[in-house]
């Protein structure tokens, strides 16, 4: 298997298990705490959403859907490009408001088909190259960059799923 066959198929496994732990939410579900510092599922998947937006954003040196489709605006939230989430705390996580539970998954389909246009251009020596960003000493890798990415992403899908298990009860996972 080629590298980017691998990372377009890992990325659209995010998008199926966003779908499916979303399937049948309701605003106040995604919206709703376990406990008054964790994180919901709303918050969950803004996060790694917005992890995948400005990542991928910054590989393809391109402005972030967040700001460019106004997707800010939908959420009640400012044009902010770095505001992904990091550092978040119990007051940040309650004030994150989403209209329902498709406008996550709008926001998400919208990243997810911007990666996989990102992903299908890229030339096997592309993953080799390296990603200039002062945040990592030293750089990584295009390749290691997307994995971080897609490891971020599935982690915070799993905490989703988790808490969705927690305020709806097993059942809710076909196997």
């Amino acid at each position: 298997m080629k590298c980017q066959k691998l990372m377009t198929d890992s990325f659209e496994q995010v998008l199926a298990e966003v779908e499916r732990l979303l399937n049948g939410l309701s605003r106040d579900d995604v919206l709703q705490q376990p406990s008054r510092d964790s994180n919901s599922i709303a918050w969950l998947v803004w996060h790694l959403t917005r992890i995948q937006d400005f990542c991928i954003s910054r590989l393809m040196g391109e402005e972030q859907l967040w700001v460019k489709d106004g997707w800010h605006n939908r959420f009640g939230r400012k044009s902010d490009p770095t505001d992904v989430g990091s550092g978040h705390g119990p007051a940040e996580v309650a004030a994150l408001q989403t209209p329902d539970a498709e406008t996550l998954l709008d926001y998400l389909r919208a990243v997810a088909g911007r990666t996989q246009k990102y992903l299908s251009s890229l030339k096997a020596s592309d993953f080799d190259r390296k990603v200039e960003d002062s945040y990592f000493k030293p750089p990584p890798t295009v390749g290691a960059y997307l994995v971080g990415v897609l490891s971020d992403n599935l982690q915070h899908a799993g905490q989703a799923g988790y808490v969705r298990g927690l305020i709806k009860g097993q059942g809710w996972q076909p196997f």
